[in-house]
């Protein structure tokens, strides 16, 4: 309920000024939505002639006061489904202690982050173990390395020790003799061959084996560290030798793997944790979609559909943007204790207001090929009197509005169809509408042609 101190702001607020002397203007009605030009003072006063009101940018912008195109709707055909914004799944990533180990934060709440941006680092008394499956490894490598050398050497020096006896064995049979022990050596030599060559497919094998347990552990070591394998395994100098790098690694780091923003941390720094405790979670805002609710009822009208519309949930807003197309999805499950399915529609861009969290409108047209009407917003019109109205922008003067007797057809509960008194490309008083018909209604003398001083008092 406004008060006479807040009457008297309004009006003056509307058609502000000082006064000059002058006759009445004379009076200027508006016709089924044509427009008809008219002047205010050439030194900014502020008047009203019939159905039309001069409002000059102080006004517009003390009073609040912004303007909606008038849209081509098919508004019998529309469906306007509640909904709220929600961050996809696919946006968000939790990040876990694969060991455990005393944490220490590198980020704060709310921080945005890149990909391959420190988050966290840790200290884990597991870190030496898996490092010592690597040493290990390597060792085996070693040791089987020398075995496959030493049994190599045994089979080539037997083969050459063989072939030489039997040379000799041939050299003394040419000549009509024979050596026994020679011939036995000849023949304990051969029977040794295989067993000296499984012995080098043996150690073979051991190198293989441990070559794969290396590997393992550096899979291991390096999935643990959030690292690459080949950085794991890099050489560094360290005091002038070259050595893998993973000698040097006390803290691990944890990264980034997508840009975004911390959305929650569990952990404060010196904590110790056992593993897997979360340590965070981040989030991608810009990566949303809008979850709504529509009546079961409504399923065959909808479930044909692939696209609709965005739009915000305030009157204010509604007039800055325009509606956001969309890609719809039908939910799997249906509720029936509420008797409503669910939607998901996923915006093509993104407008300034858009939030996680906040509601808006999914604007669906069940029937794409009926005919649209011009179509302004609720909020846009008010009762006066008998009588619905709203203000229309004159096209032929950005600071006048025309008073006009709204037409009006069918409604879906946000916007309404006006029958006659516009046409494409008009625009109407959104915000504010209300205070400039409780100033002309307070100021009947506005009615009449007259004009306001600057302290309220009209003629």
């Amino acid at each position: 309920m406004f008060t006479t101190t807040r009457i008297s702001q309004l009006s003056l607020c509307l058609l502000l000024c000082a006064c000059t002397d002058q006759a009445a203007l004379p009076h200027a009605h508006e016709e089924g939505g044509n427009a008809h030009e008219s002047e205010g003072d050439p030194d900014g006063h502020a008047h009203a002639s019939g159905d039309r009101i001069q409002i000059s940018p102080a006004t517009r912008s003390n009073l609040g006061i912004s303007f909606t195109a008038v849209e081509v709707r098919r508004v019998t055909q529309t469906l306007r489904i509640p909904g709220v914004f929600e961050i996809r799944p696919r946006a968000r990533r939790e990040y876990r202690l694969l060991l455990p180990g005393r944490v220490e934060l590198l980020v704060e709440h709310l921080d945005a982050i890149s990909e391959g941006d420190p988050l966290y680092r840790y200290q884990s008394p597991k870190w030496p173990e898996l490092l010592h499956e690597i040493i290990l490894g390597e060792q085996e490598m070693d040791i089987a390395a020398a075995r496959i050398t030493v049994a190599d050497t045994t089979l080539q020096e037997t083969h050459d020790t063989h072939e030489l006896l039997a040379a000799r064995i041939e050299s003394l049979l040419a000549a009509g003799s024979s050596d026994a022990a020679l011939n036995f050596q000849a023949s304990k030599l051969a029977a040794s061959i295989p067993r000296l060559t499984a012995e080098l497919e043996l150690a073979r094998t051991q190198h293989a084996n441990a070559v794969r347990t290396r590997k393992h552990a550096i899979h291991r070591a390096a999935t643990a560290a959030g690292l690459p394998e080949s950085d794991l395994v890099a050489e560094v100098s360290v005091r002038g030798a070259p050595q893998p790098a993973y000698t040097k690694i006390d803290w691990i780091t944890v990264r980034a793997s997508d840009a975004g923003l911390v959305d929650a941390i569990y952990l404060t720094s010196g904590a110790f944790a056992e593993s897997p405790s979360i340590v965070l979670t981040t989030a991608d805002p810009t990566d949303l979609r809008l979850r709504a609710r529509a009546m079961q009822s409504d399923l065959p009208l909808i479930q044909a559909l692939t696209t609709g519309n965005i739009v915000p949930t305030t009157s204010r807003e509604r007039a800055a943007t325009d509606a956001i197309p969309a890609v719809l999805q039908l939910g799997l499950e249906a509720h029936p204790s509420e008797r409503s399915t669910t939607l998901f529609a996923t915006p093509d861009s993104l407008a300034p207001w858009i939030r996680p969290g906040i509601s808006a409108f999914l604007e669906l047209e069940a029937d794409p090929g009926a005919a649209p009407t011009l179509a302004i917003p609720n909020s846009a019109i008010l009762r006066d009197g008998l009588d619905h109205i709203f203000f229309r922008l004159d096209p032929n003067d950005p600071d006048q509005v025309i008073r006009v007797v709204a037409d009006a057809g069918a409604t879906d509960g946000q916007w309404t169809e006006i029958l006659s008194g516009l046409q494409r490309g008009d625009s109407v008083v959104q915000a504010g509408a209300y205070e400039l018909k409780l100033g002309l209604n307070q100021d009947t003398s506005l009615q009449a042609g007259g004009h306001i001083h600057a302290d309220g008092s009209a003629h």
